[in-house]
């Protein structure tokens, strides 16, 4: 009885891994016609512009390929900058609430007796 169940439940979780895998891709409308001919031109100008280069060049290219993988593998994924703008909004946002620091003794003794007094109920 625990071989079938255990069974079962191999089945139901290879079942359901196979469906979640086939769910994430979501179809994409076919390119029009003109979009086609505007891809393939541009694939034949990347070729033309490749075939045309110096080894020089290429060796150039592969370099700064080769330092873009590399700083990507340090940093992950570079942000845009509107995924910068956010980012800096959201930390902006997020420490707004947070106290202020005190300069003097002063102040910082202040600032506990109002935290003392709210405390209390006074």
């Amino acid at each position: 009885m625990n071989r079938l169940f255990a069974a079962a439940v191999a089945f139901v979780f290879a079942f359901v891994s196979v469906v979640a895998l086939a769910d994430d891709k979501t179809p994409t409308p076919a390119p029009t016609k003109e979009e086609q001919a505007k891809l393939k031109a541009e694939r034949e100008a990347a070729k033309e512009a490749k075939a045309k280069q110096t080894p020089e060049e290429k060796k150039a290219a592969r370099a700064a390929k080769a330092k873009q993988e590399g700083q990507i593998e340090k940093v992950g994924n570079l942000p845009t900058g509107t995924q910068k703008a956010e980012q800096i909004k959201a930390n902006t946002t997020a420490t707004k609430s947070d106290p202020k620091a005190l300069p003097t003794k002063e102040d910082k003794q202040k600032a506990l007796k109002e935290q003392e007094k709210k405390s209390s109920g006074q």
